[in-house]
């Protein structure tokens, strides 16, 4: 049976991911339980704020060495949402401090041509171009709205490791997978149907 931690590192409202997965039938468990985050099946690192922050949490809580352990080590399955897959970028433009590293990538902050047509932060639906074949966006229709809201967006230098991309004036990464590794950017626990299938499909890969 999957044991799913949703890790709290006091960054995001976490109640709404776990809602999300109660919705589906598949239980998750908030916490910062050190040990309890060692015997995760899978693991969710969502987010809503500041990289330098979400950072500077992680390491003081003891859960960023756990969570490279798991992750690189183990190879156990992890989603980020929002802030937590920027987090696994190696830097970002958003606080001068370094990231977790696991994809070779940066954040960086909107640069639109229009602040006027197109606002920061990007709130909102939105849709997805998926780049390679995977299973977690099985079920899914081309093309679906998920819901977005960040100032800030994903740069892979290594164009393998992006699932999907997004247009907000330009194109962005807007998901990444790298072998265990899944991040959006995109809200799933607040994209109704579509974030469900997303989120199902994560727990059963």
């Amino acid at each position: 049976m999957n044991k799913i931690i949703i890790v709290d590192y006091g960054m995001g409202n976490l109640r709404s991911v776990q809602k999300k997965f109660e919705r589906i039938g598949i239980s998750a468990l908030i916490s910062d339980n050190l040990n309890l985050i060692k015997q995760a099946n899978k693991i969710v690192l969502p987010g809503v704020g500041h990289f330098a922050n979400g950072v500077k949490n992680l390491k003081e809580r003891g859960i960023w060495d756990i969570l490279n352990q798991k992750v690189l080590i183990e190879k156990t399955p992890i989603i980020g949402i929002c802030l937590g897959m920027q987090l696994m970028a190696k830097s970002s433009e958003e606080g001068d401090i370094e990231g977790l590293g696991w994809i070779d990538s940066q954040v960086v902050r909107f640069k639109v041509s229009d602040k006027i047509k197109y606002k920061i932060p990007h709130i909102g639906w939105n849709n997805l171009k998926i780049k390679k074949v995977n299973t977690f966006f099985n079920n899914i229709e081309p093309e679906s709205l998920f819901y977005f809201v960040h100032s800030y967006h994903f740069v892979c230098n290594n164009l393998g490791d992006e699932l999907t991309s997004t247009e907000y004036d330009y194109t962005f990464t807007s998901s990444i997978l790298k072998e265990n590794i899944l991040g959006v950017q995109f809200h799933p626990e607040k994209s109704h149907d579509q974030g469900e299938i997303l989120l199902k499909n994560f727990a059963n890969h």
